[in-house]
């Protein structure tokens, strides 16, 4: 039995979710454990958003927007227009009908006095995921973002309404140092044969994960800790990663995002890392830090290619135990 947590986020944590769950579901293993990037919370016109649960939810259920590569399948958009006659809301943050109706559920639900943690239990229970689902934390802990100009904003904003074309020089979480992990997450952590860094923005996806109170340490006391890049050929596949990554100093190229993550023989996480056959020539420098280098194709054309991606890691993870 191979026990398999996920730390992720976005359309790239989506999608490898879904690989890892029909790896998984291929070998006959139990269902993973994915926790999820909550720093991408906002509040607008009176509702609870959570993006990247949303993310991975729509895709596991089958929901997804592929096309647009968020929100619902045949989706409408009457009540946004309704929104912004009114002046109401973001005119460049669009929301869904049915996307809508997901997050007036969370917001009454959040508003009953459920933690973040039991509505995401109610909204998985709808469809049969196939995949156990925790948000990283209960706490509201909202990314910003620090401008060079010194102006700050939410992470939203910048990346939705600017497209990440405004100077960052810093990602904060206020209220991060005091939020505690959401109830399960590192109990899976510490139960998992293999935790798996999803190929999510490293700095506004798995980054607010790890900066949760106990989160890091959890993982780097863990048995097999292994990333997939979600660099190949020295570019981002999806969204504007490269523009954080510049902004904490590190280059976008697969050795270097391994290297932000770090060896854990030398007290920081990764055992192995899984990068693409376009960057099988930086498979020395990831050695170099301490960091078994996996090549593999890395490309999440499809369900069955998101699985063969994950069962690199699997099988790396398994010949290293």
């Amino acid at each position: 039995m191979t026990r398999v947590v996920i730390l992720a986020g976005g359309v790239g944590g989506a999608k490898f979710t879904l690989g890892v769950r029909a790896a998984l579901a291929r070998r006959g293993e139990p269902e993973a454990t994915v926790v999820v990037n909550t720093g991408d919370d906002l509040w607008l016109s009176g509702v609870r958003l959570q993006p990247d649960i949303d993310s991975v939810l729509y895709a596991l259920a089958g929901q997804n927007d592929t096309v647009r590569g968020w929100g619902r399948a045949g989706d409408t958009e009457r009540v946004n227009t309704e929104l912004q006659a009114w002046g109401a809301g973001w005119p460049w943050f669009t929301l869904g009908d049915l996307d809508l109706g997901t997050h007036l559920a969370r917001t009454g639900w959040l508003r009953d006095g459920l933690t973040v943690t039991e509505v995401v239990e109610r909204l998985a229970a709808r469809w049969p995921t196939g995949v156990r689902m925790l948000p990283m934390t209960d706490a509201e802990v909202d990314t910003h973002v620090q401008l060079a100009d010194g102006r700050r904003m939410h992470f939203q904003e910048w990346w939705t309404r600017h497209r990440a074309a405004l100077a960052p020089v810093a990602f904060e979480n206020p209220g991060i140092d005091r939020a505690t992990p959401a109830p399960g997450v590192l109990e899976a952590i510490a139960a998992a044969d293999v935790v798996l860094l999803a190929p999510s923005n490293p700095v506004v996806s798995i980054g607010p994960i790890l900066a949760v109170p106990g989160v890091r340490d959890a993982v780097r006391a863990a048995r097999r800790v292994l990333g997939v890049s979600g660099i190949i050929g020295g570019a981002v596949v999806r969204g504007m990663a490269d523009v954080c990554l510049a902004a904490i100093g590190v280059d976008t190229r697969a050795d270097a995002v391994a290297a932000h993550y770090g060896a854990r023989s030398t007290g920081r996480l990764l055992d192995a890392w899984v990068m693409a056959e376009e960057d099988a020539a930086l498979a020395p420098a990831v050695a170099s830090l301490g960091i078994r280098p996996v090549v593999a194709p890395l490309w999440m054309t499809d369900v069955a290619a998101s699985a063969a991606i994950a069962d690199a890691a699997l099988d790396a993870a398994a010949r290293d135990r």
